[in-house]
């Protein structure tokens, strides 16, 4: 089975330099074409848009739009899963990258190594959370046989999926993040994970 992990595209605050979290921020229209760009760049490495067994989004907008317009389905064929949610980011939600302060500005920049600074979601969090939605997904793709699945979420929580599909030491790959509808495919065959590709959207 191939897992397609991709990350929403660009919204207002993205757009802004804000932290987002788990504000239900939509898809601006940039954020719009970044999607689009990403559906037609898969069609380009591949020849043609696989046929998605299953599409999975977080529970916030961002995702769910980007999901649609990536699968070609409608919000209704689309599985909600809370545990690929956005990292809480606490008192820091919607605060300018540049006024977070030295705890949160250090530790968001390699929070595999340093603490978690207070009101905001624990790594560990992140990881256990992770686990379990592609440890049941595994399962899920194995029972009825899927070919390709997509999920779209975040860039905080794509770190914590892609340490989990590349078995990294710490259960996170923090460096390098995911750019807005950039997408990473990886094979999952019983225990054993393999990334495969990484496919971004044309820029403007």
């Amino acid at each position: 089975m191939k897992i397609w992990i991709s990350r929403h595209g660009q919204t207002n605050l993205n757009r802004d330099h804000l932290m987002q979290g788990r504000t239900d921020e939509p898809l601006n229209e940039t954020g719009r074409r970044q999607a689009r760009a990403a559906r037609r760049a898969v069609e380009e490495s591949l020849g043609e848009v696989p046929v998605f067994d299953a599409v999975y989004a977080s529970p916030l907008d961002r995702a769910i739009e980007t999901a649609c317009i990536l699968s070609g389905r409608p919000r209704e064929e689309i599985t909600i899963d809370p545990r690929i949610t956005e990292t809480d980011f606490g008192r820091y939600e919607r605060r300018p990258y540049w006024a977070l302060g030295p705890w949160m500005g250090l530790y968001w920049s390699c929070a595999d190594y340093l603490p978690c600074p207070p009101t905001v979601e624990p790594l560990q969090s992140m990881r256990r959370r992770s686990a379990s939605f592609l440890r049941d997904l595994e399962q899920a793709g194995e029972a009825c046989g899927y070919d390709n699945v997509l999920v779209t979420c975040h860039g905080g929580i794509t770190r914590t999926l892609i340490g989990y599909m590349e078995n990294a030491p710490r259960g996170v790959v923090w460096r390098p993040r995911m750019k807005n509808c950039e997408i990473r495919v990886f094979e999952s065959r019983g225990a054993n994970r393999r990334f495969l590709r990484r496919i971004l959207p044309a820029t403007d």
